[in-house]
């Protein structure tokens, strides 16, 4: 699997090596080609915000967007799909900044915090979405799952790239993250 990170942010603190191995975990667990291909850029606020106008028509930063590619077939990845084969499966785009707010306000470090978007991201390049109450909840227990599963395997492997942070906002319900939402727009 070939996860490419692109880091035009100027932000301290990013190890693009987490992103890479929880983003190949991800995919590798939900059966995605192993020669399949992802992008992860990581930028700016303004680019963010430009980003975030353009594609969602929403004012202001936001944490991750995923873009998938057109020709992929929707929900593969999902366990009910066919199996892909080897493909560009879309971009991540990342923003620090933001993130460390929002890791900050949650309980834990900018390390998780974008581990945790990064998984959130795949899904969305897996085709889940959390429009509908019953997609949003299959979505985040899916992705909190993952996530827990991502920091088991790297203690069997013997490696170390944050501590799993223990605290409520850890591993956020669809619930939890919404009030986190509105807590960054105060």
């Amino acid at each position: 699997m070939t996860i490419e990170v692109v880091n035009e942010s100027g932000f301290d603190g990013v190890n693009e090596e987490s992103l890479i191995d929880v983003a190949r975990f991800v995919l590798k667990e939900m059966d995605v080609h192993p020669e399949a291909e992802a992008t992860i850029s990581v930028v700016d606020v303004a680019t963010m915000s430009d980003l975030h106008m353009q594609w969602m028509d929403l004012e202001g930063p936001t944490d991750v967007m995923s873009f998938p590619m057109d020709e992929l077939t929707p929900g593969m990845g999902r366990p009910d799909a066919q199996a892909p084969g080897p493909q560009m499966l879309g971009d991540i785009i990342l923003c620090p900044e933001f993130a460390l707010k929002q890791a900050e306000k949650a309980g834990h470090d900018l390390g998780h915090e974008l581990c945790l978007l990064t998984t959130h991201g795949c899904l969305h390049l897996l085709g889940y979405d959390h429009i509908e109450p019953a997609e949003e909840q299959e979505m985040f227990a899916l992705q909190n799952e993952l996530l827990r599963d991502w920091y088991a395997d790297c203690e069997k492997r013997g490696i170390r790239f944050q501590p799993k942070p223990s605290g409520p906002g850890a591993f956020p319900s669809a619930a939890q993250r919404a009030e986190l939402d509105e807590k960054m727009q105060q």
